[in-house]
């Protein structure tokens, strides 16, 4: 028996689909406003603002795109943070990561508004996952609970275990887990005997960052595994950090790569993007 494949793309294409309606319906005077801060010319990074702007485009989000060059000051690229953050036709701002090795990644994202921090990267919306009070959410940990939720899969009573600690990616979608009412295990490159601990998750969240990590021996028969991992093998094939063959004859559904995780991260940004805007309106009331 072979695993149901959560299909990521269609999923976000279908959170896409809901914005577009929502964002149309609002008319053109409510139009959310995206800004996007590139620094340097890494072409991930290139590839991957090009797109988040044309998904943008797609919603009718309005979107401005803000290069600069390799060798700007860690200063300059924080008047720029603080000029959006008073502009009022911009809900969100995104510092595409990484930046130059001369630039404090931290000081510039806590630079950063709150109330347009749709990365959900800043402290105070850190805090406010950790309280569970309403807020940002980082985006990748959001289509993850997104994933789960329109694939039917219950998350209240499960055991979930959670592959990678990382502050993007494994805290905080442990905390939205648990917050959700499941029972969470954060595990990490040292956590003992670490293949019996995932041998006990109802959903299985692989986030370690290492091709292929996750084999079948490690997964519990008819679990949820969600592959949050991307890497490029020496021939070239892109693959998750789930050994997804193996896997897929044991488990019960589970993400591809490519096609699982990544599409959802751009959809949750356009998501928290819009609620960016209405979050401004309750203020403004």
């Amino acid at each position: 028996m072979s695993a149901t494949r959560i299909d990521g793309k269609q999923i976000a294409k279908e959170v896409r689909d809901d914005i577009q309606r929502e964002i149309s319906a609002r008319g053109a005077k409510d139009v959310p406003g995206l800004a996007v801060i590139l620094v340097g010319e890494d072409p991930a990074s290139q590839v991957y603002v090009r797109n988040k702007r044309k998904m943008c485009e797609a919603v009718g989000i309005y979107a401005e795109e803000y290069q600069l060059p390799e060798n700007t000051s860690e200063d300059k690229v924080i008047k720029q943070v603080e000029s959006l953050n008073q502009d009022p036709k911009i809900h969100g701002i995104l510092v595409q990561l990484p930046l130059p090795k001369q630039i404090n990644t931290r000081r510039v994202l806590d630079t950063v508004s709150p109330d347009k921090d749709v990365d959900g990267f800043h402290y105070m919306n850190v805090g406010k996952l950790v309280a569970n009070r309403p807020g940002f959410v980082s985006c990748t940990p959001l289509g993850i609970i997104a994933l789960l939720d329109r694939s039917k899969i219950k998350i209240e009573g499960a055991n979930a275990v959670v592959v990678g600690r990382s502050d993007i990616v494994g805290k905080p979608v442990a905390l939205l887990l648990l917050h959700r009412h499941a029972t969470v295990t954060l595990s990490h490159s040292r956590t003992r005997d670490l293949a019996a601990v995932c041998r006990e998750a109802d959903i299985l969240i692989a986030a370690i960052g290492k091709p292929q990590f996750i084999t079948k021996d490690m997964v519990k028969p008819g679990a949820t595994v969600i592959d949050v991992g991307i890497n490029r093998l020496p021939d070239g094939r892109l693959v998750g950090d789930v050994d997804f063959d193996p896997v897929s004859e044991i488990a019960g559904a589970m993400t591809p790569v490519p096609g699982g995780v990544g599409p959802m991260t751009i959809a949750m940004l356009l998501s928290n993007t819009l609620q960016s805007l209405k979050f401004t309106e309750k203020r403004g009331r």
